[in-house]
Parts: C-alpha cells; sequence; structure tokens
C-alpha cells in the first residue's frame, strides 16, 4: 500500500521507535473502536442471539475489570488468541487481499503517497490537525452516514436471508408478527368469542423502571435469545452465508480503498496538476465528494413522490440557503480564521522563529489552517465559560441550525464585531509602528524593532491590564464580602418604599381630595 519493505519499518523503527509504537498502537485502537461500533451497529439489525460468540458492551452483567480479575490465566490467553485470529483474519480479508488485487488490476494506482515532511510553504502539520480535528469529525458526526450504513446492512441481511432461506435465523419472526399485526388487529374487532393470540403475555405489572432501566443499558441492541426456524441443511447453509459476507467484505473494500483516492485524486488534479499530494487529503476530499452525491440522490429520490412543482419550489429555496450559507461560510471559516491566523503569527509565531536580521514570510494558506484551530478553540471555550454576547450569538446560530440561517443576524452580531477587533489588532500596531514612529525620527533599527515587537509588547499590555481589572473586580468582591459578614445584621429590608411609587400616589389622591 505505501511501497514500503520490512527494512524500511525496521529503520524507522530504530530511527523513532516511540514515534513508530504510536504510530502503530493509534493505528490498532482507531481499528478496535471502528470495529466494536458496527458490531454494536449488527446488533441493532441481527436477532439477538446471532452474534453469540462476540461479547455485548452494552450488556449490564459484562465487567471486563471484575473478569479480569476473577477469571483464571488460560482463559484470558484463549480469549486473546481469539481476538488475534478474527482481527487478523479481518485485516487479512480487507487489506491485503483487496491490495493485491488492487495491484493486479490497476498497476498504476498504488502505492499511496504519505510523505510525512516535505520542503513545501504549507505546513503538513497544520492541514493534518486541520482534517483530523475538523473535515472528519464534520463528516462522521453525520446522523445520515450511520443511517445509511444500517439501512445497507439491514438490506444485505435481508437479501441472504431470502436467498438462503435464513430470514428467520438472522432477523427473527419481528418481521413477520409486524406483516401479521393488521391482521391481528382485525380480529381484535370480532366478538368476544372470538379465539385470541396469548402467545405475547402482558409484561407483568410493576416491573416499568427495571425494564426502562434495561432499555437504557442497552442501546446497542438487545440482549438475550429469540428462536428462529431452523431450515434444511444449515450448516452448509450457514457457511454459503459466510461465503456471501466474506465477497461483500472484498468488495466494500475495495471501493473504499480505490474510489474516495481516485475521486480525490481527479478533484486535486485541476489544482495541484501533476504534483504529489497527501492521500490523507484526497481520500477526504473524495469521501466529501461521494457523502454529498450520496446526499443530492436520497434528497431527489424523496422530492421526487412530491411532483415537478414542489421539486422545483424546493430547488429555489435549497439554493437560496446553499448562497447564504456560502456567504457565511466566506466570513466565518474564511476571512475571520485568515485574520486570526495572521494576528497569531505577528503576535507569537514571527517573533520566536524569525531574528531581526531577517524578513519574516508569511503563507495565508498556512494561516488560514492554523486560524481555524484556533476559531474552534476559542468557540470552545466561549461555549464552556461565563455567558456573555458571543456565547448567546453562537447559541443562537447553532439553534437556528442550516435551514433556518438568518444571514442578517449572523453578519450584524457575529461576523461584523470579530472581524472588527481583529482588523484593528493588525492595523493598529502596524499604523503606529510603520507610520508614527517613523514621524518622531528614530534610527531604522528601532523602526525594524518597533515593526516586529510591536504586536507582542501590545499583547502582553493588554494581557496585564485585563489581569489587573480582574483582580480589582476580586479585591471588591473580596471587600463587599467581608464588610457585609462583619457587619450587616439581615438582608430583609424594612419600612421600604420605592419613590416612584410614593411620587405616582401623590397626584392620583389630589383629584380625590378635591
Amino acid at each position: 500500500m505505501f511501497d514500503a519493505s520490512l527494512k524500511d519499518r525496521e529503520m524507522s523503527f530504530k530511527s523513532a521507535p516511540g514515534t513508530t509504537m504510536f504510530l502503530h498502537w493509534l493505528v490498532g485502537m482507531v481499528y478496535v473502536f471502528y470495529f466494536a461500533s458496527f458490531i454494536l451497529l449488527l446488533r441493532e439489525v441481527l436477532r439477538p442471539g446471532v452474534l453469540w460468540f462476540l461479547r455485548n458492551l452494552n450488556d449490564p452483567d459484562f465487567n471486563p475489570v471484575q473478569e479480569m480479575i476473577h477469571l483464571p490465566i488460560y482463559r484470558h490467553l484463549r480469549r486473546f488468541i481469539l481476538s488475534v485470529v478474527v482481527f487478523g483474519s479481518i485485516v487479512l480479508l480487507m487489506l491485503w487481499l483487496p491490495i493485491r488485487l488492487i495491484k493486479v488490476l490497476m498497476p498504476t494506482f498504488l502505492p499511496y503517497n504519505v510523505m510525512l515532511y516535505s520542503d513545501a510553504p504549507v505546513s503538513e502539520l497544520s492541514l493534518e490537525l486541520l482534517l483530523l480535528q475538523v473535515v472528519l469529525p464534520a463528516l462522521l458526526e453525520q446522523g445520515h452516514t450511520r443511517q445509511w450504513l444500517k439501512g445497507l446492512v439491514r438490506a444485505w441481511t435481508v437479501s441472504a436471508g431470502y436467498l438462503l432461506d435464513l430470514h428467520s435465523y438472522l432477523l427473527g419472526e419481528q418481521e413477520d408478527n409486524d406483516a401479521n399485526q393488521p391482521a391481528n388487529n382485525n380480529n381484535n374487532n370480532n366478538p368476544p368469542h372470538a379465539p385470541h393470540n396469548n402467545n405475547n403475555p402482558a409484561p407483568p405489572v410493576g416491573e416499568g423502571l427495571h425494564a426502562a432501566h434495561q432499555a437504557i443499558l442497552q442501546q446497542g441492541g438487545p440482549v438475550g435469545f429469540q428462536p428462529y426456524h431452523r431450515p434444511l441443511r444449515f450448516p452448509f447453509r450457514i457457511v454459503l452465508l459466510i461465503i456471501f459476507m466474506c465477497i461483500t467484505l472484498l468488495l466494500a473494500s475495495l471501493v473504499c480503498l480505490t474510489l474516495p483516492v481516485f475521486t480525490g485524486r481527479w478533484l486535486m488534479s485541476f489544482w495541484t496538476g501533476s504534483s504529489k499530494i497527501h492521500e490523507l487529503y484526497t481520500a477526504a476530499c473524495g469521501l466529501y465528494v461521494c457523502w454529498l452525491s450520496v446526499r443530492g440522490v436520497t434528497v431527489l429520490l424523496a422530492w421526487m413522490p412530491q411532483g415537478r412543482i414542489v421539486i422545483m419550489h424546493k430547488v429555489q429555496e435549497w439554493t437560496l440557503m446553499i448562497l447564504k450559507t456560502l456567504v457565511v461560510a466566506l466570513l466565518v471559516a474564511g476571512v475571520i480564521p485568515l485574520l486570526l491566523g495572521l494576528l497569531f503569527e505577528l503576535v507569537i509565531v514571527a517573533p520566536l522563529r524569525v531574528p531581526l536580521d531577517q524578513t519574516p514570510l508569511f503563507y495565508p494558506w498556512q494561516d488560514w489552517a492554523l486560524g481555524v484551530l484556533h476559531a474552534k478553540i476559542i468557540a470552545a471555550i466561549t461555549l464552556m465559560g461565563p455567558q456573555w454576547w458571543l456565547k448567546a450569538v453562537i447559541e443562537q446560530v447553532y439553534a437556528n441550525g442550516i435551514r433556518n440561517i438568518d444571514l442578517h443576524f449572523i453578519i450584524r452580531k457575529l461576523a461584523a464585531p470579530v472581524i472588527s477587533v481583529l482588523l484593528l489588532s493588525l492595523c493598529v500596531p502596524y499604523v503606529i509602528a510603520a507610520g508614527v514612529v517613523p514621524a518622531v525620527g528614530v534610527t531604522p533599527e528601532m523602526e525594524i524593532l518597533m515593526q516586529r515587537r510591536i504586536y507582542p509588547f501590545l499583547l502582553m499590555v493588554v494581557s496585564l491590564i485585563g489581569i489587573l481589572s480582574f483582580q480589582i473586580r476580586q479585591f471588591k468582591r473580596l471587600y463587599e464580602h467581608i464588610k457585609n459578614d462583619k457587619y450587616l445584621v439581615g438582608q430583609r429590608l424594612v419600612n421600604y418604599e420605592r419613590k416612584s411609587s410614593r411620587a405616582n400616589s401623590i397626584p392620583t389622591s389630589n383629584p380625590i381630595a378635591e
């Protein structure tokens, strides 16, 4: 996949053993996490009891720490060997075999370009942080992705169940009962002497709280066993089911390894030409395009039964909403991060990295990437902090969402104030250093020193003023607290009458007196 041999891996481990071990551990943890998440998704679809050989993580009786203490060592060794066999087999099936097929079918597609460092002006670290902290979480947090995956798994299970006559084994009799529910409702309308179905007894009285507690603990799927119909040649059908599952996993892995990367390479070739790009970015770009395409197709299919007029009306609404979203994204995700990253570069990075006898170089793309990360951190700190105007505005924008986006409110309350503050923070020090200081008549060395050190100096002054104002408020609060504890007898007002009510009572009494 990466055109690396065992000698390359050995040299990488010798040069940086800690980093190599951490990267392999991280990849393994991500693999185990998504495998467990997929198993939880399968438990929501399959009949309880199908995955009997895998422990249910949502089982309230499952306590791994207690089992680790009480079970003997050979039991742990047996489970470890079983886990290695299961995970290793899936790795061979979904990585090793698809890569061999890709090399045979598309010899020029591999290897992936995963350069760890380069001489390009754009920092790889900043782009990787941007991708891992902003792009991929925004894609994985979409609820539609999980619903689509669950729908695909259910469609595959239903198809395999009907083809191999294992529908009862895979899904149970729930669908049959749901299909027969209208007939049962019609039977309930019969006279009282009609026979009733007593296969489903009523739940015992007094277990409502216990049932609710179990439902909370068993969110990943019900725990237990449901009976099923056992067809003829059942072991042979199970073997065919396993073969069908392996072929499906192989094809799915082939699609996931090729389609996003191929799409991302084709799209980025219009921008970068023939230069090589980190495959992490091409895969993310292709994954986003594929997700948007599938989302658009599903939306169109949902609109098709409503007619052409409704579809045109929806297209107009979505076009207007997309234009508003693009304007907001240009301001909030484009201009503000760029200004924030440039300010961070002038205040922190340039004074620390560039000496006075050299000229600093600024790259807008890198500043924007760093600004996106800083904007995300500032927004998170703002939402966790005390209540003030920026927090209220962000919460209001988040509550409105994309469908009810208010462009005027966002520009007037969020974008314009933040951009104004950032522009003032960038322009005022520059005007002082490049306009006021030369007019005084200082030496060129002092001019350069002022231009390079005025941003951190003003930051230090603003921080000092903020700390002093905070300490003054704290001392005032402490003084009021000590004074109240020492001299305040009670906090209830007696014989108190507001002046406004007294003034209002005088003119109303004059007409009565007259």
